[in-house]
């Protein structure tokens, strides 16, 4: 077949395969046009999921004539005066109108600020119009309507209406975030209204962001401001307990760009890897600003994906600025954890009426009988409950301990909870998971520092493992060796132990080892090898920490909990289960309607 040169339809249509890849890439160009138009107020109205109609108002500085019937043809743009290596705004191609106009019916309305009269410009198919008087305010309005009638088979691949309307909400979402100075309002038949009010002063990236992901993200997220060479940093990550089961709640940019790049996502994970459970997702809002000469957003049709000419900086610089913020925030729980506690504590219905009315029997003097039936059934749960595992509260705790943010130790239940005071209400401390994160952090710190001290077992211990395990365990003896745990073959399918870290003290040395073998085999030769040794300093901690039911002295439970509020990222444990509850003296009071 010779080669020939395609028509300029056909050149349209082919752009607009890929620029157009559903209503919310519309939408998309559409607003980000507005926002590098200087907009302080952005409408968009739907119908039909964006297959039928979208409209985009904004307020912006509008087009004079010339430049309106310039802004329908491709490459025609107001945006390179810097060229491909110094992008300072969201659109630069020049081709979003034409490719829209060619799978479209594509109607611009504008008006120049300054100017008392506004005109419209009418491209169908790829057919364009001529420039016409019209009426309009201020800014420019873009229609569009029956996407994708000049390719119908284009239609066959959109998802449903709701689908769609919702992939465009979060087109729009995501825009809002970078902008909080402008006022975003997204209608329509197919659709629930939202409009996020512009938003200023100092806090106003943190009232946006509450706008859009939730008071709740407000009060359990840290601020996020740093900076390495010419990148900075800024935003808010989620509290590891404060996480989600997928990673749509993820939002990171790039000089103001919604992006979804693999190596920023990473970066976030790597950067919550001994802080969170591996089946969690971290909740953030990442703003990366970087010299645009140093990053590429010109690698992908839609620009959801950049490269970094420094790739290892960024990744270092958001790994490194999210975990010296969790190291600066101190003890910190999420809230969303207490307000599970309070609803647990509610009654799910109101107590049942007695039978029989209480009346006191004869020759008791202290303790009345109880009722019929009040001793029985529903006491049943507390028999076990007569009296803590350990109970401290003879001593009367100094104003200063009680001070502190875990405050006095006051009780043990169930051998595994340890109950403090704290001068505005009470917290409940797993003692498993508060030993094992502060077991891991003194690994991970003697693993820095000067390597870590080993204990000689008098008779090494011999462990039978699948042959594949054993291979894997000797093949890292290395790398647990450093950790402290000194491993050799033994015969085929078996292992001895002849060395553990001295700091976990007796242990399951035989458990680690079958575990640590099951690690292994999950992550091999996936990961490097800074992460492979937390990864098993996290097993060594788990095993090597204090276990449930086991009882604490009263000076064993306050000395936990100084360790823990001296320690960094002692709200979580390895796994990124919350190592306690707080709860204020006034949630309390609500518990019991003094409130």
């Amino acid at each position: 077949m010779p080669i020939r040169r395609l028509s300029e339809d056909m050149v349209n249509r082919i752009a607009a395969g890929e620029v157009v890849e559903r209503p919310a890439s519309v939408v998309k160009e559409l607003v980000e046009n507005a926002i590098d138009a200087g907009a302080t107020r952005i409408d968009v109205v739907t119908a039909g999921g964006g297959s039928t109609l979208i409209r985009v108002s904004d307020d912006g500085g509008g087009m004079d004539p010339d430049e309106l019937a310039l802004a329908v043809e491709r490459h025609c743009t107001s945006k390179l005066d810097g060229g491909l290596d110094d992008i300072r705004s969201l659109g630069f191609r020049g081709e979003a109108l034409a490719a829209i106009g060619a799978a479209a019916r594509l109607s611009v309305t504008s008006r120049k600020r300054g100017s008392d009269s506004a005109f419209e410009i009418s491209v169908e198919g790829g057919r364009v119009g001529d420039v016409k008087p019209a009426a309009l305010s201020a800014g420019t309005r873009l229609e569009v309507r029956d996407l994708f009638f000049a390719t119908p088979a284009r239609l066959k691949f959109l998802k449903s209406e709701r689908a769609e309307s919702a992939a465009i909400t979060d087109v729009v979402k995501r825009q809002a975030m970078a902008h909080p100075g402008i006022r975003f309002a997204v209608n329509g038949s197919d659709r629930s209204s939202l409009d996020y009010p512009a938003a200023t002063g100092a806090d106003a990236q943190l009232t946006r962001l509450g706008q859009i992901m939730g008071a709740d993200f407000r009060s359990n997220s840290i601020a996020i401001d740093a900076g390495r060479q010419d990148a900075t940093l800024k935003g808010f990550a989620g509290l590891p307990t404060y996480s989600r089961a997928n990673s749509l709640a993820q939002f990171l940019f790039v000089n103001g760009r919604p992006v979804r790049d693999k190596l920023l996502l990473g970066a976030l994970r790597g950067a919550y890897a001994d802080l969170m459970k591996r089946d969690r997702y971290p909740v953030a809002a990442l703003f990366i600003d970087v010299d645009p000469s140093q990053v590429d957003v010109n690698v992908h049709p839609t620009k959801a994906d950049v490269r970094f000419r420094d790739a290892g900086m960024v990744r270092g610089l958001i790994v490194g600025a999210i975990r010296e913020a969790f190291a600066r925030s101190g003890l910190r729980s999420s809230t969303t954890a207490t307000g599970a506690t309070i609803a647990a504590f509610r009654p799910e219905r109101p107590p049942q009426s007695w039978a029989a009315p209480w009346r006191p029997t004869g020759g008791t003097s202290g303790n009345a009988a109880l009722a019929p039936g009040f001793a029985e059934e529903v006491q049943a749960a507390f028999r076990d409950a007569d009296r803590p595992s350990a109970d401290i509260r003879h001593t009367e705790p100094e104003p200063l301990t009680m001070a502190r943010p875990l405050g006095a130790a006051r009780a043990q239940l169930h051998e595994n909870y340890i109950v403090a005071q704290t001068g505005d209400g009470l917290v409940i401390v797993d003692q498993h998971a508060a030993h094992e994160r502060l077991v891991y952090e003194r690994l991970k710190r003697g693993l820095a520092d000067h390597g870590i001290a080993r204990q000689i077992l008098l008779i090494p211990e011999i462990v039978d493992l699948a042959s594949d395990d054993a291979d894997r365990i000797v093949d890292r003896a290395a790398e647990l060796a450093e950790l402290g745990l000194v491993v050799e073959r033994f015969g085929p399918g078996a292992v001895a132990i002849h060395e553990t870290p001295s700091m976990l003290g007796a242990m399951d040395a035989a458990g680690l080892v079958r575990d640590l073998a099951e690690e292994i085999a999950e992550w091999d030769k996936a990961v490097s090898l800074r992460d492979r040794l937390d990864r098993v300093a996290s097993t060594m901690a788990c095993h090597g920490s204090v276990r449930s039911g086991r009882r604490l002295k009263p000076e064993e439970m306050d000395a936990l909990l100084r360790e823990m509020e001296a320690t960094p990222n002692a709200s979580e444990c390895n796994h990124g289960r919350p190592t306690y509850i707080e709860l204020k003296l006034a949630d309390i009071e609500r518990l019991f309607g003094r409130r």
